[in-house]
């Protein structure tokens, strides 16, 4: 394991209140937003990746966190130690980078997310911001994305992100019995969305219901196959024996039947 070349006094940094307040659709978005890579997505060259919901990132000891609703770093992983108070938060120069995307779920219009947030991360070199506006509190947008390049901030069209792997949507369905028409997913290059958990165990088990179905039919047409078999193999054997009856009757009166 590395050896930190110095160490570097955090005792004064707050790394976590205990007051933060979210609403049902910004806690069960979050989740929709981690969730699903820890449980459904395989980066290219099984690449490591963290990503997280209300964690500070700092990359200045001189100041405060910045708290995203949701990052993504990709090559990086958390220490065993986590829980140490060194561990216990996102700082650049423990993981040697910033997150390469961050995104902001707006819920009113005093969150600065189109202000001051983006000057923060574009200064400390993320690469990709994207607002999720689903109230429209900001703009008439419900998705506003940027690239962040040398400390400025850029809005961009783009909604896949090749250096990552991923790409975000609107998606309108349900999750966790809610239903929405405006969660936002990730989604691989052709755009379809990296299911949840529970998406994967219900795909995998309509997947095993209609494997199961097949089967069965398979199953019936070769039983009736074999039905159908097994009634003209009878047949035969009975008109076997009735030609054999009837050869027998007519040798008896003397009839040869070699000639029949």
């Amino acid at each position: 394991m590395l050896q930190p070349l110095i160490d570097i006094d955090i005792s004064q940094l707050i790394t976590e209140d205990d007051e933060s307040v979210d609403n049902f659709l910004t806690e069960k978005q979050e989740r929709l937003l981690t969730e699903p890579l820890y449980s459904c997505w395989k980066p290219h060259n099984n690449r490591s990746f963290l990503v997280a919901a209300n964690v500070g990132v700092f990359n200045s000891i001189y100041l405060s966190a910045i708290v995203p609703d949701v990052f993504l770093s990709m090559d990086v992983e958390i220490p065993d130690d986590w829980w140490e108070k060194e561990k216990r938060s996102y700082f650049n120069w423990e993981f040697g980078k910033p997150p390469n995307l961050v995104i902001e779920i707006v819920s009113n219009k005093v969150g600065e997310e189109n202000t001051k947030k983006i000057t923060r991360y574009a200064q400390m070199g993320v690469t990709y911001y994207v607002i999720f506006d689903p109230y429209k509190k900001l703009s008439d947008k419900i998705l506003t994305f940027y690239v962040l390049p040398f400390g400025r901030s850029t809005p961009t069209n783009q909604t896949f992100f090749p250096e990552i792997g991923l790409g975000l949507i609107i998606w309108e369905g349900e999750f966790e019995n809610t239903v929405s028409k405006s969660w936002l997913r990730w989604c691989n290059e052709q755009g379809q969305i990296i299911p949840s958990g529970i998406e994967k165990a219900e795909i995998q088990s309509q997947r095993a219901d209609e494997e199961k179905r097949r089967a069965d039919e398979e199953k019936q047409r070769t039983d009736e196959e074999k039905r159908r078999a097994d009634e003209e193999k009878q047949r035969a054997d009975e008109e076997k024996q009735r030609a054999e009856r009837l050869a027998a009757k007519l040798r008896e009166l003397g009839i040869d039947t070699s000639y029949l």
